[in-house]
């Protein structure tokens, strides 16, 4: 790996290198690897931390400099891309329904299940995971394993800068109807976000499970509750109500984990 890593940090600091055979082949390993789940754009340590890749995210960036438009066909289906479609989901025990694509140098672990939805280059999905109808998996994003994307859920890419830690869905997650979930945020493992739940890394996520409210940015903690909610913000032309993310309680250590994703949110009268 370190060899692959020093040429593509070379590439990207000499964009010339990109003419050379050894670089293109660099790059193109970089990205089959990611594709088998050798290698992963970022990771979860012991601790809980997770790091960032950053030589991975930028092999990505130079593969789309190298590569050539192609049509690619699919049935009556045509495309017209840089990216190759991923394939060979059968022998790699993926259940994939008819309109689901994902590219080629994303990850989907065996038993993983993409109803018609989208996943983008570089992200990584692990097994027993649901990506739902019109559900997008963004660049990058990594989505833990027996995670439930329901209906119209949006992953955000995350790709440039490539010191940006990726979006993250940890284990066990339920992802709402039609949340959004962009720019690096990170929802801990368990957690359940109600329906229409939108976090960027500007949202407020107010823990209201306290007699006083506790404000968080940028991560959603394990287990926590989510719903939409709104808060009052001052402009110079009055007061107006701004979209937030209120933590409501904590997911019943007693609730089995395959059913407690809706029952958590039926617990506080909450849709999913």
């Amino acid at each position: 790996m370190s060899d692959l890593k020093n040429i593509i940090e070379a590439a990207w600091n000499d964009r010339s290198l990109l003419q050379n055979w050894d670089t293109k082949k660099a790059i193109r390993e970089t990205i089959e690897l990611l594709d088998l789940g050798s290698i992963r754009v970022a990771e979860p340590g012991e601790s809980g931390e997770w790091t960032t890749h950053e030589w991975i995210k930028k092999a990505i960036v130079l593969y789309f400099l190298i590569q050539e438009m192609q049509t690619i066909e699919v049935g009556p289906f045509e495309y017209h891309d840089k990216i190759p479609l991923k394939s060979g989901f059968a022998s790699k025990g993926v259940r994939v329904v008819p309109q689901a694509l994902a590219r080629y140098g994303s990850f989907i672990e065996k038993g993983a299940i993409l109803m018609p939805s989208y996943v983008n280059i570089g992200a990584w999905i692990g097994a027993g995971t649901m990506v739902d109808t019109w559900a997008t998996v963004g660049s990058c994003a990594q989505i833990g394993r027996n995670v439930h994307l329901a209906g119209g859920v949006g992953i955000g890419g995350v790709l440039e800068p490539p010191q940006a830690t990726p979006t993250i869905i940890e284990d066990e997650c339920f992802i709402g109807s039609r949340c959004i979930v962009v720019e690096g945020v990170h929802v801990g493992r368990e957690a359940v976000l109600g329906a229409n739940v939108v976090l960027t890394q500007s949202t407020h996520i107010i823990d209201v499970t306290g007699s006083e409210p506790k404000l968080l940015k940028g991560k959603i903690p394990p287990r926590s509750v989510v719903i939409p909610g709104t808060y009052t913000k001052k402009f110079p032309a009055g007061e107006y109500q701004v979209a937030c993310a209120l933590i409501i309680g904590e997911r019943k250590e007693s609730t089995d984990k395959k059913v407690s994703l809706n029952d958590a949110l039926r617990d506080y009268s909450v849709a999913g």
